[in-house]
């Protein structure tokens, strides 16, 4: 799965550059359906719960990828779709080690308000929107940290580093559409955001050494 993964991403990312929108069409959502296959396919989930959420997760962000691919403006549905998304992760991270345990992990907000910051004068209507999905994500990435310092396993630490890549990408994609497009950023922004929704999807499968 992660080689179809690979193949799909590359395609869709060649796919925006020449606006082949047929190739976008097929191929965006097939690499995010390569990486629910990799979470509900595990064999040996840290646990069943665990696994049903993150995969409903990537389910809701398979939602996301199609609204914002689809023609015309769908950004509040795509952007509800993820908001969704980040709520699943939120409970798995919650319920399997995350929690209030650990104020550092807490520092990702700064990364969120200085996003708010920098975005603020160009959102317009959407201010309140995009500031409740700020502070969600930045609410599941200190979650995913939080959890990775508390059980300490590869399995959490693919998590946390997958929420922050997550971060990356939702920054670069909010800045393109608000602040102007900046060079290079459809690779940044999908090669981040595949790259964070695999490493939570890999989170599912238990490390060795927690077995």
């Amino acid at each position: 799965m992660t080689a179809l993964l690979i193949v799909s991403a590359l395609a869709c990312i060649v796919g925006e550059y020449l606006d082949l929108r047929t190739l976008v069409y097929v191929a965006k959502p097939l690499a995010t359906i390569a990486v629910i296959l990799i979470a509900a396919r595990s064999t040996r989930p840290v646990s069943a719960r665990y696994r049903a959420l993150i995969t409903a997760g990537l389910l809701c962000s398979l939602a996301g990828d199609v609204f914002l691919m689809l023609p015309g403006d769908q950004f509040i549905a795509g952007l509800s779709s993820f908001l969704l998304a980040h709520l699943l992760y939120i409970t798995a991270f919650v319920r399997h080690g995350g929690g209030l345990r650990d104020s550092r992990a807490a520092l990702v907000f700064v990364i969120g308000i200085v996003m708010l910051v920098v975005l603020w004068p160009t959102l317009g209507a959407l201010r309140i929107p995009v500031t409740v999905y700020v502070a969600v994500i930045a609410t599941m990435a200190w979650q995913a940290i939080a959890r990775w310092h508390h059980v300490g396993t590869a399995d959490a630490r693919l998590a946390a580093v997958g929420a922050m890549s997550f971060l990356v990408s939702d920054a670069s994609l909010a800045f393109g559409r608000f602040r102007g497009d900046l060079p290079g950023s459809t690779v940044l922004v999908l090669g981040t955001y595949w790259f964070a929704q695999w490493c939570i999807a890999r989170s599912v499968s238990m490390s060795r050494a927690a077995r």
